[in-house]
């Protein structure tokens, strides 16, 4: 797609310092590249949704934060860098790093008390904003950012940071 602009590079690590305005670009790039419309990021619902796997607890495994550095690279176990996604175990749905490694962008603008007020059912989000939602908490983060329910929101769509990557949703015959 013409550049990384990752400060920790490697073949399996996940691509970071990028803003919702590149994911954008590179969404457009990428579904130009296959000839679709089937790529996209996920709603917040949807990401949390895939965090979850099924599962109501604090982390798709469980309660226990003691548990976290089996399944996340966060701040007591990452060396203060990233690492090679798929390296820790997967959720229950067979999802990998969705708590840690990076934050990850979701579609989503941020309002505080939407999600009390809107349908409880796959909510889209607000339709406009200030500021977007990140969520799966990162390699910088402690165990309380890395809850499945967890939401970052004090990020302009411009912002990159070292900490910040991106999930792509695939929507099926587009």
């Amino acid at each position: 797609m013409g550049s990384n602009p990752s400060k920790f590079n490697g073949r399996s690590n996940p691509v970071e310092q990028v803003s919702w305005d590149d994911v954008q670009t590179f969404i457009q790039r990428l579904n130009a590249k296959e000839g679709t419309r089937k790529y996209r990021l996920p709603t917040e619902a949807e990401w949390e949704y895939a965090a979850r796997a099924g599962t109501k607890s604090t982390y798709s495994f469980g309660d226990d934060a003691g548990q976290l550095g089996a399944y996340a690279w966060y701040h007591d176990n990452s060396g203060n860098q990233t690492h090679p996604v798929g390296q820790k175990k997967p959720n229950p749905w067979g999802l990998y790093d969705m708590h840690g490694n990076v934050l990850e962008w979701v579609n989503d603008w941020y309002d505080e008390s939407y999600y009390s007020r809107s349908a409880s059912n796959d909510p889209a989000g607000p339709s406009s904003g200030r500021l977007r939602v990140l969520r799966g908490g990162s390699w910088l983060g402690s165990a309380g950012f890395l809850r499945s329910a967890y939401r970052i929101n004090h990020f302009t769509p411009d912002n990159r940071y070292g900490i910040i990557g991106f999930r792509l949703a695939r929507s099926p015959g587009q």
